[in-house]
C-alpha cells in the first residue's frame, strides 16, 4: 500500500494544504490553544516555536508500538516544546524546557530521508502538534528527495480539529494519547480545560481518515489508528470512562496500548495522589477490564 501523502503530492493537494497551514502561523491558531501571535515574524505562544521547528532527536527507535517497530524500528524525530505541556511529563527537558536545535524545511526533509535510509519502516512524528505547517513544508521537499514510508503522527491528542482536517489524505497512521476524560484531572495536570472535548473529537476526525489499523504481511503498520492511555495512579472511573469512549465513538477492533510506565516527575508534588507509580495490580486490573469490554487488539 502506498504512503497516502505521496497521492497528495502528485496532486497538488499536498502544496495547497502546506501553504494553508503555513498562513496559519501569521495569526497563530495551529493548536487549541490559539495563542494568536506572530509566528512568522518570530513571536511565540505557549509552545515557544517561532517560524522554524525545533528538533530535539532523531533515530530508529525500537520502544514503540510493535507494528510500528517491526524489525527495524520506527523513525522517531522528538520536536522540541509543546502546546499541551503537562506537568508529569517524562520528557519535560524537551517539552518545557526546549531542549533541540531549529531546523529548516530542507534539514527537516534531509532527517526524513536519513530514518528511512537506515531502513525504518515509519517516520514518527513526535509531538508534532504545534509544528503540522512546518512538517507539511518540509515533505514536500522529502518526498522530491525520494520519501515513501509512511507517516506516524504521535501527539497527545490535544490537536485542532480544522490542523488536523488539513491532514486528510496526507497522514498514514495516527497514534494519540488519550490522557484523561476528566476535565477536572486535565484543569490539574494540564492547565487546559477542554481537553476532553478536544481529543474526543480528534480521535473522531483521525479515525475518520485512516480507518483501523492496517498492517501487512510483514504485520508492520501501513495505515490507520493506534491508540495509547498512559495509566495513572487512582484514575479508574476515567480509564473506564476512555475505553467506553473508543467503544462506542471508535471500535472495540481499534488498536489499543495500556502504557504502565507512569512516574511521577518534573512539577509533581510529593504529597500529590500522582507522586507514585502505576501498580503492577493496577495495570493487571487494566488490561483485563478492557479485555472484557471486548478489547483484543491490545499492545501488551
Amino acid at each position: 500500500m502506498a504512503s497516502v501523502y505521496l497521492s497528495a503530492y502528485k496532486t497538488g493537494l499536498l502544496a495547497k494544504r502546506a501553504a494553508e497551514a503555513w498562513n496559519m502561523l501569521g495569526n497563530c491558531i495551529v493548536c487549541p490553544r490559539k495563542c494568536r501571535v506572530n509566528r512568522l515574524e518570530g513571536e511565540k505562544g505557549i509552545c515557544k516555536t517561532g517560524q522554524k521547528a525545533s528538533v530535539a532527536s532523531y533515530f530508529a527507535h525500537f520502544g514503540e508500538e510493535k507494528p510500528l517497530v517491526g524489525t527495524n524500528g520506527s523513525g522517531t524525530i522528538f520536536f522540541s516544546n509543546c502546546s499541551l505541556l503537562c506537568s508529569f511529563c517524562q520528557n519535560y527537558e524537551i517539552s518545557h524546557m526546549g531542549e533541540g536545535v531549529e531546523v529548516s524545511a530542507d534539514r527537516l526533509a534531509d532527517i526524513m530521508i536519513y530514518l528511512q535510509d537506515l531502513g525504518c519502516h515509519n517516520i514518527n512524528f513526535v509531538t508534532p502538534t504545534h509544528v503540522v505547517p512546518q512538517i507539511l513544508q518540509a515533505l514536500s521537499i522529502a518526498v522530491e528527495k525520494g520519501l515513501t514510508i509512511p507517516l506516524v503522527y504521535n501527539s497527545g491528542g490535544y490537536d485542532d480539529h480544522e490542523t488536523l482536517k488539513l491532514l486528510d489524505g496526507i497522514i498514514d497512521i495516527y497514534m494519540p494519547d488519550i490522557k484523561f476524560l476528566d476535565s477536572q484531572l486535565s484543569v490539574e495536570l494540564c492547565n487546559v480545560s477542554d481537553y476532553s472535548e478536544v481529543v474526543r473529537k480528534s480521535i473522531v476526525e483521525m479515525h475518520r481518515q485512516s480507518g483501523n489499523l492496517e498492517v501487512n504481511d510483514k504485520g508492520i503498520a501501513v495505515r490507520g489508528l493506534l491508540v495509547r492511555h498512559l495509566l495513572m495512579p487512582d484514575c479508574v472511573q476515567d480509564f473506564k470512562n476512555i475505553l467506553q469512549f473508543i467503544k462506542e465513538n471508535i471500535s472495540v477492533d481499534t488498536y489499543l496500548n495500556i502504557m504502565p510506565q507512569y512516574r511521577a516527575c518534573y512539577k509533581i508534588l510529593i504529597d500529590s495522589v500522582f507522586a507514585r507509580g502505576v501498580t503492577i495490580s493496577e495495570y493487571r486490573n487494566a488490561i483485563n477490564y478492557a479485555r472484557k469490554e471486548g478489547f483484543t487488539n491490545l499492545d501488551i
